[in-house]
């Protein structure tokens, strides 16, 4: 049989993607079954259904996949990342070991020269929060009481960037929402960010993450002083978007300054990063979002999925049931989200029927014309990944306080 290739995919393995999302493992091994379902085809970029489970966190499905000979060491990745980097990034420990049983390789570095070892160490921080939680040296008190140790450790293994998630993580535990309480936090993520600079092998990347963490911890302390008692007004600050096209400028801004405020001048990463966003007007692409959440993570190029609107998280498959082009993880998020997008679903709504119109007109475009056209289309596409949707085709109706109802994908 010949090697898979890359999109080369039948209606049978497209719909085993699906089935592995959904976390269906009875389905998934009718599917298996089939001679239409090769265990290692490759979607268009070229992640195989392993990587797909092992990304996802779904640990019955990889023991599946493996007990089907998947490839545990397939690199056909375009990023070259494995089955035992997503499973890192998943920060699933017994992901992590079922690979590593498989004979998953520990020395195989992506296109960012990144090994799955330090890819892990986004999601493996947990020894050293726990130290935090005991006196050291001189110390009377632990810099961490034993009761947040927890709660930090949940936000520092998230992969997921947006400011609104991280702060919705601070929300679910009522003992972060406390001034006392996210001073020692922000504090010890400091301490983190600097141990990670000044270890024998220096690791900005974390350091950033430690950094970018403590920055939305102080952000949510100053909300939570100027009485903002459960970080409402903070969630809509980072999620109001402006009238003209919706963009959620608050958050632009205040991730740039995240970014600015990183201690450490002349590290490598932070010049990369300043490089990046500095000449970027507000509200154009790459948003500094988008290139911070590709340098710690590298996740730009791999997602498959529709992220929320509202806390960025992947694999969101509610829509807006007005616009149906605003894609939601849930109807908590898409209450959140109301408030601004109510704004613009209308002329979404109205653009979003244009340019169905609009479509077969592409397929006689030429040259020049086409390049254009297929290049906006790709920088649309991209949005599309990070966000759920073109911020500038937002736009709604409605009257209603909380807003649509959202449907199911």
């Amino acid at each position: 049989m010949a090697a898979p290739q890359k999109g080369d995919l039948s209606a049978s393995e497209r719909k085993i993607l699906q089935v592995i999302a959904a976390g269906d493992v009875q389905e998934a091994t009718q599917l298996l079954a089939s001679k239409e379902v090769r265990v290692n085809c490759l979607d268009e970029y070229g992640m195989t259904p392993l990587m797909h489970a092992a990304y996802k966190g779904k640990a019955d499905m990889c023991r599946l996949l493996l007990q089907h000979g998947a490839d545990v060491n397939c690199n056909q990745h375009e990023y070259g990342y494995t089955a035992l980097m997503f499973a890192g990034l998943s920060g699933k420990t017994d992901i992590t070991s079922m690979m590593l049983d498989a004979g998953a390789e520990t020395d195989l570095m992506n296109s960012v020269g990144r090994t799955a070892a330090q890819m892990a160490a986004f999601v493996g921080q947990h020894d050293c929060v726990t130290y935090y939680t005991r006196p050291q040296g001189l110390d009377r008190e632990p810099k961490l009481p034993q009761s947040l140790a927890g709660p930090l450790h949940k936000i520092i293994m998230t992969t997921n960037l947006n400011p609104v998630k991280i702060v919705m993580l601070v929300k679910e535990n009522p003992v972060l929402v406390d001034v006392a309480a996210l001073e020692k936090c922000y504090q010890v993520m400091d301490l983190l960010c600097e141990q990670c600079v000044k270890q024998q092998d220096m690791n900005e990347v974390l350091a950033m993450k430690m950094h970018y963490i403590s920055c939305v911890f102080q952000k949510c302390l100053a909300f939570l002083q100027k009485q903002d008692d459960k970080l409402d007004a903070l969630v809509k600050s980072l999620l109001r978007g402006r009238d003209s096209d919706g963009f959620p400028q608050y958050q632009e801004k205040f991730i740039r300054d995240c970014i600015r405020r990183f201690p450490y001048c002349e590290a490598t990463l932070l010049q990369q990063l300043v490089r990046s966003i500095t000449p970027v007007e507000i509200g154009n692409d790459p948003t500094a979002f988008s290139v911070l959440t590709q340098a710690l993570t590298g996740q730009m190029a791999f997602v498959d999925a529709d992220y929320c609107a509202t806390c960025g998280e992947r694999g969101a498959n509610k829509r807006c049931s007005l616009c149906k082009a605003v894609t939601y993880c849930s109807l908590t998020c898409q209450k959140l989200h109301w408030f601004t997008h109510k704004k613009m679903c209308r002329s979404l709504q109205e653009q979003s029927v244009g340019l169905d119109k609009d479509t077969p007109r592409l397929k006689e475009l030429k040259g020049g014309h086409l390049y254009f056209c297929s290049t906006l289309m790709y920088s649309m596409y991209l949005w599309v990944l990070l966000f759920g949707c073109p911020s500038e085709l937002l736009a709604s109706a409605s009257t209603s306080a909380e807003g649509p109802s959202c449907t199911q994908d």
